[in-house]
């Protein structure tokens, strides 16, 4: 199991994405879909799902959370081809932020938002070394522009496992920003690749829950670990959800949520469901107990 996965909201459409990006890549398909009941949304439904071997993670939940660029999934394609096919699918309803063409770091690269809204970028990456084919990007903008490197060594110094590539600065009068600081800064966490970088123009945008990364914890001990140092903004704290004091957010949830969440009767799910809706860390031990009416 992967320790990180990048998760999606959606309105209503977490399924219909997940299937129509899976038919974007080899090695990709639905995995699983889950619908909880008496949520503050109504019923919601989770999906789960792998494009190129990758796991990701979808909810359908409401219309509260609206995808910007802040956080992006940056495709390293093997071809020309690849390239221009992937644009031609992500673009059928959807617009387009940089366009399709040579630029100095990709003979081919072009940037898009999908009929979704979840930002894409597109490369051919000839001298690619990774076996990572989707690296999510994060572009800190707004105020958080600037602070991608202090948000990057971070990162590497609370995960395990971990470790910075390198960090490009721009050059002076390549930003726009007079805040931007770094062009483009990859690493890994948990040996997974990540990238960012400090948005070159005075946007409006910053990041939300609509594109989050969950945290798959061991047990409680590291549950808590995490939400030491991630969690930095209390009143986002809900349901296992933080937000950093980068303005990103986690999902901080026990390696076996399937089980914990779904096992058992229907009542006896019901019962954890409505346990796990007025946490705000997830406390391993009061869910089992809500399994049970009976006092253990």
């Amino acid at each position: 199991m992967e320790k990180i996965i990048p998760h999606l909201w959606y309105d209503k459409e977490a399924k219909e994405a997940a299937l129509f990006y899976s038919g974007l890549f080899d090695q990709s398909g639905l995995k699983n879909a889950t619908v909880i009941e008496g949520t503050p949304s109504g019923e919601a439904e989770m999906v789960s799902f792998e494009l190129a071997g990758q796991p990701f993670s979808a909810i359908s939940a409401g219309p509260y959370f609206k995808f910007n660029p802040s956080i992006s999934l940056m495709v390293a394609c093997d071809s020309v081809n690849e390239v221009n096919d992937k644009w031609e699918a992500l673009s059928e309803g959807g617009s387009e932020l940089m366009p399709l063409d040579a630029y100095p770091f990709s003979k081919r690269y072009g940037w898009i938002q999908d009929r979704y809204g979840l930002s894409w970028q597109l490369m051919f990456a000839d001298q690619r070394q990774s076996g990572q084919k989707i690296t999510p990007n994060m572009l800190f903008s707004n105020a958080a522009c600037g602070k991608a490197e202090e948000a990057v060594k971070y990162y590497a110094e609370i995960f395990q496992d971990s470790g910075i590539g390198f960090i490009s600065k721009y050059g002076e009068g390549e930003a726009q920003s007079s805040k931007a600081k770094v062009n483009y800064a990859a690493f890994k966490l948990y040996g997974m690749d990540f990238s960012a970088m400090d948005n070159a123009y005075d946007v409006e945008f910053s990041f939300n829950e609509a594109f989050s990364l969950m945290i798959n914890c061991q047990d409680q001990k590291e549950i808590d670990y995490y939400w030491d140092k991630l969690s930095a903004v209390p009143e986002a704290e809900q349901c296992g959800w933080v937000k950093d004091k980068f303005g990103v957010s986690w999902q901080i949830v026990p390696e076996n949520l399937q089980d914990i969440m779904f096992r058992g009767s229907k009542e006896e799910v019901q019962r954890v469901t409505n346990a796990f809706l007025k946490m705000k860390k997830f406390d391993l031990a009061t869910l089992e107990r809500a399994r049970s009416p009976w006092p253990r």
